[in-house]
């Protein structure tokens, strides 16, 4: 995968779910210079435990060396990098897209082809959202741009391993 001609990564770091670890997280990355192209947070199965998807930019040098540097960080459980082809990656997205009387119709069967839904309808545009991996989103809003894409608002991508639970060995009854 790559963003603005740049290979990318992802990662996901399973981290204590108590305040300011974001914020360590993130200025780690910052003070290494790691530039991060995308970042979800959420809960995860375990309790107190939350899961961090990171979309880093590099090249495997870099990832290796972001990945050492998470473990070092006390709110860290556990990092793995995800394969492109072993894992499931989704983004959201919200398009705000300008639309007439003589357009909607016609966006309206955009957003069926790419089995998007339609959030909010006004005299002047729809908001429409789409899931999808980057490249379906990239290509909707491709699609949309000739009528007039007024506001974009994307999650950024969550993802996980195909097959066993990533967790290793944490269940819902750990006490960390």
């Amino acid at each position: 995968m790559a963003t603005n001609g740049k290979a990318t990564h992802t990662l996901v770091a399973l981290v204590q779910d108590k305040p300011g670890v974001l914020n360590r997280v993130s200025s780690m990355f910052r003070r290494r210079g790691y530039n991060i192209a995308s970042l979800a947070v959420g809960h995860s199965e375990i309790p107190n435990l939350s899961r961090m998807t990171f979309v880093v930019e590099g090249d495997d040098a870099t990832v290796e060396q972001a990945t050492k540097q998470l473990y070092k960080l006390i709110d860290v459980v556990r990092v793995n990098k995800l394969s492109d082809t072993d894992s499931v990656s989704r983004e959201m997205a919200l398009i705000k897209v300008k639309s007439t009387v003589q357009t909607r119709s016609e966006i309206i069967q955009m957003v069926e082809i790419f089995k998007a839904n339609i959030v909010d309808v006004s005299p002047d545009s729809m908001i429409i959202e789409v899931t999808g991996d980057q490249e379906k989103i990239d290509s909707f809003h491709n699609l949309l741009e000739p009528f007039g894409v007024k506001e974009v608002m994307r999650t950024g991508r969550v993802a996980m391993d195909r097959g066993p639970s990533s967790s290793h060995g944490l269940d819902k009854s750990s006490k960390l």
